[in-house]
């Protein structure tokens, strides 16, 4: 374009490359059919993950993955209703979303074979939503989808309108789990705002559909122009969450077609190139848009508001800023170099553009760009433009080094600015988690936020963490992540703690609770024999917790033999080996805490009779008796049971197991074996015998005894054995009783109820299996929804089923978990409960009064309540009832959004009370009510003018202005206005009278000279009246004065009068004007301003100059259209005196040419160039010619000759030898010549080999 010195072109948006290059579709499948659902990627071997719910799924029965080169197949087998929901896809960075839709069988599916896709699956990348808009239509009858992508439910999409025609873009935002409306904007390229261009042509509108709970927000352009076109923006922000899309206009004219290419991306701001308005106009004006000023915000704020705005706007350098605040200039002065100077200052985003435009006077004057007073040189981030009268400065990409002062010049002037650069919003990325520690403990809260080094601050309930308190608290940055340390908590501590910054803030809560230790499992009595081992083990809550085992009250000191090990939460002490001195009381005491787990070791003595040969078999045992002994042992450890046997032959020996006692499986006869002394083994468990010496239930006999053992103790190993020896000679039974104890099961997910602002009931039902032991309580746990750490809420074990949680913050989503605690420890976690959210209703409403009563209605009005809660304000309730009853009746259907209300169709003459309630999710808030009852019946009042007053003086206006008279009044019922001018009534179309119940206007549209006079307003009810008189003065500008003169002239002076102008303009004169004008120029300048006199005189006027002289009025109106002129001009006359100048003798400077300097024999080098310098004065300048040898050198090439302030200079250019010889250099002017001459060597360097 002709004009413009560089144009640099914005890059497009980069759409992100997805990883598939197939995607799985929405599907509807009929119950009990298979659901297939396949998905391509772009290369051979990427781990694909497939997800419900957000939990990965893995193969089953139910579930079927497959993979062959770049496909990718799920298989949902036997659909059923409980498989409907939303399932995901993730591929490296990319996630794609989709739905399974499951109907009932028989029914007809949609068009299509079953599995047909019914929507496009959206696609996430990197964890931001997709560009692309959803269609603008809106869902059938469909709410907001269970997972919608970001916060939009429905983006805005591209759209095209003609010229002068209408269009609407909607987006929808789902409010299912939000509990403040979301906040809108709407942009137009980068910065802007839309609401503030809100008018005839542009609305914004928003609605809320409480049956799908979606908000709508919509933007409507009516008259679409060209420059409507381009690309726009819809934000929406909630507390914590964040979101965006782009989307383009179109607008189609007369045989052409105005787009923008591109939505818009992050590095254009306000600055980007029009090119349209190049190409049709070169001198259109390329502005920034209108955007919130930082630096204006600033000037208009008071100091101890600066900080909080230079946090709020990103500002990183507030006291730079402070100090070129102060250091600018505030009086602009006019200029002669620039027609439109540099705004005092500008602000622009980080990573975006600005341009800086001045106007120029001369459109061919040079300008320099400065930086902090160092010249800006032409750049790829700094581009210089000139179009015609009009110089730009664009600097792309701005970063924090580009805050700083610039200033333009021109000549000898310039104009200065100062560019701030706005970081953007810090935005919260990962939440803090809540806490829950003892007394004593390191606390450490951890925060990421969306950019390095970002400014934050850490408050506690509310009250922000100074530096002060830095001995307690230790604040830490690391990259993007913030940290809190607290190193020693204390009880004082304990709280809620927010990370705040310019974008949001996180919030958890520290709970510290006393230092406790629970018991998980306590060690337990044993009973061994000899040569056996014996394992004492305990579970506590603390895993740090160290201890000392006693025996008999002193230390065990460990050996080869007895072993103390610490692993986690488990202490355990082996005895290998065990002997009757081991027989005593063993105890474990923890450091640091008062308790004391203690158990007995009991050792069993085996009695051995002499048996004679033929002796029958004999199970030798403390307490053979026929009752069963009963032998505990916990789940997971090891069950030795050692029987010492005799009997001569050696005996056969069989383990029985029964179900229950009395169902006894009696001892059957021994199988066949062999003759030998050591028969076969054989071991009967759940009925059936086995031979079995290996594995984890294993028999080993030996000659003397027979050993059961089980490794590993389960719950199936519970029962009755039967233990029978048999030989010829007899045989020999006892029954022994195994119970294994564990903890109990995982107990039901527990239930919510009775949700109020911070606490909430939990219910839950005990476990199934207790796991042999009583259950001596519950533990409960807690955790936001979005969180995965787990708090306990209680230390001392909950006895009953149900208990009342609180400390919750309104607004937050939490779930609950049980745990149920035996003797033996604590179970698994029961499932999470529903997800719930802590929401209190809102306080009552304030200041309920009573504004206006008549025979049939009664107006109401309130303020808000001064709680809203976190679930907002859905609106009011109005009901009323009469003073001798009890039953309220609704005043209005439904709620009301308003703060004022009008009751109608009441009963006259009933004395009413009236009530009103705020309502939100949680229900209906506390009432107030009227303080006395209202009766229902119109109150005479007597007329009263209530005359505002800057009313009772006289009102003036100028002509041609509007005149908007507005008079309040009381009265009642409603009184009869009438008005009046001069005792005359009102007439013509010029002036208009409105009334209304409460005021009157007298309304003029433009004022005329005419309407001035006195006004007079009466009220009247019945008999009753008032009345009010207004003075309206409708003031012009004056006539000019009449019959100006020169009265006399002397020397240097003027005399000059006149008389008043004919009209005042309906008000007095202030004063007058007198300019002249010179004949030569007839240019005016002013002499007197505000004279008030009609005649003054007019001094220091130029001698031989005619001047005509005129006179304006004035009055407050301003000065006469017109002036009283002059008519002659009046000469001032030379006086009397000739000067007559001095002669002086001409001069003559001419002077003979004379060398200042010769020039000298010089010695140069082959090859390089070489200058021979000489300096000569004379007058006239004299004509310069240099010879080589006596040869003329002025035509060769390989000389060039140089003169500059008598200063001559031959350059030879690369000489070689044979330019070598005398060189003589001449000057001759008018007065004679002379000449110098020097030796010139030209030498060849040596070359050594």
């Amino acid at each position: 374009v002709p004009g413009v010195t560089s144009l640099k072109m914005p890059e497009p948006g980069k759409k992100p490359v997805s990883a598939f290059s197939k995607k799985p579709r929405s599907a509807e499948v009929a119950a009990g059919s298979p659901a297939v659902f396949e998905a391509e990627t772009e290369r051979s071997g990427v781990k694909v993950r497939w997800q419900r719910g957000g939990s990965d799924i893995s193969a089953s029965d139910k579930y079927g993955l497959a993979a062959e080169g770049t496909r990718h197949t799920l298989t949902v087998r036997d659909v059923g209703p409980a498989d409907q929901g939303s399932y995901a896809v993730i591929a490296g960075s990319s996630k794609v979303k989709f739905d399974l839709k499951v109907i009932e069988a028989g029914k007809t599916l949609a068009p299509g074979a079953p599995g047909e896709a019914l929507a496009s699956a959206t696609e996430e990348k990197g964890g931001s939503s997709s560009p692309e808009g959803s269609s603008s239509a809106a869902p059938d009858g469909s709410g907001a989808p269970d997972d919608p992508i970001g916060l939009f439910v429905m983006r805005p999409q591209d759209g095209e309108v003609t010229a002068g025609g209408s269009i609407t873009f909607s987006a929808r935002v789902a409010g299912a789990s939000l509990l403040k409306p979301p906040t809108v904007k709407w942009f137009k390229g980068k910065w802007v705002d839309l609401s503030s261009k809100a008018g005839q042509h542009l609305q914004l509108h928003s609605s809320y559909d409480r049956t799908s709970k979606v908000y709508l927000f919509e933007l409507h352009i009516t008259d679409a122009q060209p420059t409507s076109a381009g690309g726009y923006r819809c934000e929406v922000s909630t507390k914590d969450k964040f979101d965006s899309c782009n989307f383009n206009l179109t607008v189609h004219g007369e045989g052409s077609l105005v787009s923008v290419l591109g939505s818009g991306d992050s590095h254009e701001d306000a600055g980007t190139l029009d090119f349209s308005s190049l190409l049709k106009k070169r001198d259109s004006r390329l502005e920034a848009p209108a955007e919130e000023d930082v630096w204006e915000i600033l000037r208009q704020a008071s100091p101890s508001e600066y900080e909080r705005i230079a946090f709020q706007h990103g500002v990183t350098d507030l006291r730079g800023m402070l100090k070129r605040l102060k250091g600018m200039k505030r009086d602009e002065k006019k200029s002669t170099a620039f027609q439109k100077k540099l705004e005092p200052a500008y602000q622009v985003s980080k990573g975006h553009k600005i341009r800086l435009t001045v106007e120029l006077a001369d459109p061919d004057a040079d300008v320099k760009w400065l930086k902090n007073g160092q010249e800006i040189q032409m750049s790829g981030r700094y581009i210089f433009e000139s179009v015609g009268a009009k110089r730009t400065l664009t600097i792309s990409q701005c970063s924090l080094a580009d805050d700083a002062a610039y200033q333009c010049v021109v000549g000898g002037e310039k104009c200065s600015t100062e560019l701030f650069v706005k970081e953007p919003p810090v935005l919260i990325t990962r939440p803090l988690e809540d806490q829950l520690v003892m007394v004593g403990q390191r606390v450490e809260f951890e925060c990421e936020v969306s950019e390095e080094g970002a400014q934050v601050k850490w408050l506690k309930d509310g009250v922000e963490l100074t530096r002060e308190e830095t001995f307690k608290y230790r604040f830490k940055k690391d990259g993007q992540r913030h940290h809190l340390i607290i190193n020693e908590a204390t009880l004082e501590d304990a709280g809620h703690y927010a990370l705040r910054t310019s974008g949001g803030q996180a919030l958890a809560e520290l709970i510290v609770q006393e230092k406790k230790l629970e018991v998980y499992q306590s060690i337990a009595d044993l009973t061994v024999g000899a040569k056996d081992q014996a394992v004492f083990k305990c579970e506590v809550s603390d895993e740090n917790v160290r201890g000392v085992w006693l025996k008999n009250g002193k230390e065990l000191v460990p050996d080869s033999r007895i072993k103390v090990s610490h692993i986690g939460r488990v202490h355990k002490l082996t005895i290998d080996d065990v002997t009757p001195a081991d027989e005593a009381d063993y105890s474990f005491v923890p450091e640091g805490f008062a308790c004391n787990l203690s158990a007995k070791l009991h050792f069993m003595e085996v009695k051995i009779d002499f048996v004679p040969r033929q002796e029958p078999p004999k199970i030798h045992l403390d307490c053979p008796g026929r009752k069963p002994d009963t032998i505990v042992v916990v789940a997971g450890n090891k069950l030795r049971l050692d029987v010492p046997i005799s009997g001569d032959p050696a005996p056969t020996v069989i383990w029985q197991k029964t179900i229950t006692q009395k169902n006894k499986v009696p001892a059957g006869p021994a199988p066949d074996a062999s003759g030998d002394a050591a028969a076969s083994d054989e071991w009967v468990f759940d009925k059936k015998l086995l031979c079995e010496t290996e594995g984890r239930v294993r028999v080993e006999t030996t000659k003397d005894r027979s050993i059961f053992t089980v490794e590993g103790a389960e719950k199936e190993d519970e029962g009755v054995y039967v233990v029978t020896v048999k030989n010829p000679v007899g045989e020999d039974q006892v029954n022994l009783t195994v119970k294994v104890i564990d903890v109990p099961d995982a107990p039901a997910a527990p239930k919510i109820s009775n949700v109020g602002e911070d606490s909430c009931t939990v219910q839950w039902e005990p476990p199934a299996y207790d796991g042999g032991q009583p259950v001596l309580g519950y533990i409960l746990e807690r955790k936001k929804k979005k969180s995965y750490r787990w708090m306990r809420l209680n230390f001392d074990l909950l006895r009953e089923l149900s208990h009342e949680a609180r400390r919750m913050i309104e607004g937050v989503v939490y779930e609950m978990r049980v745990y149920a605690v035996n003797a033996i420890g604590m179970s698994r976690p029961s499932p999470a409960s529903q997800p719930f959210m802590p929401i209190g209703p809102p306080s009552e409403p304030t200041h309920l009064a009573v504004e206006d009563v008549t025979d049939t209605t009664v107006s109401l009005k309130w303020r808000p309540p001064e709680r809203a809660g976190a679930g907002g304000l859905d609106g009011y309730s109005v009901e009323y009832c009469r003073e001798d009853c009890s039953e309220w009746v609704t005043a209005l259907q439904g709620l009301t959004e308003h703060t004022a209300v009008l009751v109608k169709d009441l009963p006259t003459g009933a004395r009413l009370q009236f009530r009103v309630r705020a309502h939100n999710m949680a229900g209906p808030g506390a009432p107030v009510t009227t303080q006395e009852p209202v009766t229902v019946q119109e109150i005479l009042q007597r007329p009263r003018l209530q005359l505002p007053r800057h009313l009772r003086q006289t009102i003036q206006r100028k002509v041609g202005e509007p005149v908007n008279l507005l008079i309040p009044f009381q009265g009642k019922p409603r009184p009869q206005v009438t008005w009046t001018k001069e005792g005359q009534p009102l007439a013509g179309e010029e002036v208009s009278i409105r009334n209304s119940p409460t005021d009157t206007i007298l309304f003029i549209r433009a004022a005329h000279r005419a309407h001035s006079g006195t006004y007079q307003v009466m009220l009247r009810i019945e008999n009753m009246e008032d009345k009010a008189t207004l003075v309206l003065q409708i003031v012009d500008k004056p006539s000019p004065p009449q019959d100006i003169r020169v009265a006399e002239a002397w020397g240097f002076n003027v005399a000059l009068e006149w008389k008043p102008p004919q009209d005042y303009g309906n008000t007095e004169i202030w004063g007058y004007t007198v300019q002249k004008a010179d004949t030569k120029t007839m240019e005016w300048f002013t002499v007197l301003e505000h004279y008030r006199r009609t005649h003054c005189v007019v001094s220091e006027l130029i001698i031989g100059n005619g001047y005509y002289f005129r006179v304006f009025s004035h009055n407050m109106v301003g000065p006469s259209d017109k002036a009283a002129t002059t008519k002659e001009p009046v000469f001032i006359p030379r006086p009397g005196i000739t000067y007559e100048p001095p002669s002086y003798k001409a001069l003559d400077f001419s002077e003979a040419p004379s060398f200042t300097r010769p020039l000298v024999n010089r010695s140069v080098i082959a090859g390089y160039n070489a200058t021979l310098c000489c300096a000569v004065r004379g007058s006239p300048k004299p004509k310069i010619s240099w010879f080589k040898n006596g040869l003329d050198l002025g035509k060769d090439a390989r000389f060039r000759m140089f003169s500059k302030q008598g200063v001559l200079t031959l350059e030879i250019r690369k000489p070689c030898p044979f330019d070598g010889g005398i060189y003589v250099c001449r000057a001759i002017n008018l007065q004679g010549e002379a000449q110098c001459e020097c030796r010139l060597e030209v030498r060849v360097p040596e070359v050594f080999l």
